[in-house]
């Protein structure tokens, strides 16, 4: 049966919201979580690897027989508990008192379907096992947040994780950030297990939703049909009606724009007045960063929301995407388009927002 809910993640900045002489004590506090998080990883896929591989390992003979079980459940179990117990105890014994064990179990759920999903591949030696790195997502189980509610004085969401108070900063959201934890708040949808993430002395929430699915009166026998293309992003035609989203000159040359100019001031950068070094110089360079990324991000939301709004407005229960491996197949071999035509984002993109919809998409 399909599901009737489905999660989407927003990546949301968070400020820790204390007096300023104890800010210090809070980010170590953190620093130690991620810390904690990168070596209990790597114990934790290290031991499931020991434990699928163990009859290759001691060479057992044929007579030898056993179950990665608890030995209480089944006779021929090797485990003194569960199978999910064992890395779970192991951390929570190593790690004891240095970082809350919700974390710790949230962690091994995770790290443990992700290796159920791979474990075929480890087993005929195709993957390598994976290694987790010491900038690893924080896990942050919904029952670790508390006291959530908007503060007007802040004009920000507040709420407390791990009992360190933090409050939202949104910006100029463009997206619908604001808007989805407004419903978060009024009970209309529900938080799952999300992430802390930590980098360049920035927090970053990602946080995950569960939705219910738009309901629309779509018809499964009304089929879009849209193609994805360098001269328009999208071409899209139901019921007759075709029309074109977006151009080459708003996305493409808009790009090339932003290109030129980071390379213009690349090139400047040497004659630039120094003073206190790397920094100085490169300024102007930090200014446009990301913001060739921003721009095709932005552009790409928006082209996918207009083919989807289409949809619902022409009834198509079903949306079929043409010809998009041999297109991407081209993209490839040519390094022109495969830099600067971001299909597979947009098809992404696509993708979500037609789940979302509950728009069957089709990849041809």
């Amino acid at each position: 049966m399909e599901k009737s809910t489905i999660t989407l993640t927003r990546k949301i900045q968070l400020l820790i919201d204390v007096p300023f002489d104890e800010k210090k004590e809070m980010w170590e506090r953190l620093y130690r979580y991620q810390n904690r998080c990168f070596r209990a990883a790597n114990f934790i896929v290290s031991h499931l690897y020991v434990q699928e591989m163990i009859k290759d390992f001691f060479y057992f003979t044929e007579e030898i027989q056993y179950k990665l079980a608890d030995v209480n459940k089944n006779e021929m179990g090797i485990f003194t508990r569960s199978k999910t117990s064992t890395t779970a105890r192991m951390v929570c014994d190593r790690f004891k008192g240095e970082i809350p064990t919700d974390i710790l179990g949230s962690l091994n759920n995770t790290i443990q379907s992700t290796f159920s999903k791979n474990k075929a591949d480890y087993w005929q030696g195709v993957k390598s096992l994976q290694n987790y790195r010491r900038d690893i997502p924080i896990p942050l189980p919904v029952r670790c947040i508390s006291k959530m509610k908007y503060d007007s004085q802040k004009k920000a969401f507040c709420f407390n994780m791990f009992a360190i108070p933090v409050k939202t900063y949104l910006g100029k959201d463009f997206s619908d950030k604001r808007l989805i934890m407004e419903r978060l708040l009024k009970g209309e949808i529900k938080l799952c297990t999300s992430q802390i993430q930590l980098k360049s002395g920035k927090i970053y929430w990602l946080a995950v939703f569960e939705f219910e699915k738009e309901e629309h009166l779509l018809k499964p026998e009304i089929i879009a049909e849209a193609s994805l293309s360098l001269e328009h992003p999208i071409v899209v035609k139901a019921n007759n009606v075709r029309i074109n989203i977006g151009s080459k000159e708003e996305f493409l040359y808009r790009r090339l724009a932003i290109q030129a100019k980071q390379k213009r001031i690349q090139t400047g950068i040497t004659y630039s007045r120094s003073g206190k070094g790397a920094k100085r110089k490169q300024k102007a360079l930090y200014k446009t960063e990301n913001l060739e990324s921003h721009y095709v991000s932005h552009r790409l939301h928006l082209y996918s929301r207009k083919l989807i709004d289409f949809c619902i407005q022409q009834k198509a229960g079903t949306l079929i995407l043409k010809n998009q491996e041999d297109k991407i197949g081209i993209a490839k071999e040519q390094e022109f388009v495969l830099r600067n035509w971001s299909y597979y984002e947009l098809q992404t993109k696509i993708k979500y927002k037609a789940e979302k919809a509950g728009i069957e998409l089709i990849i041809g």
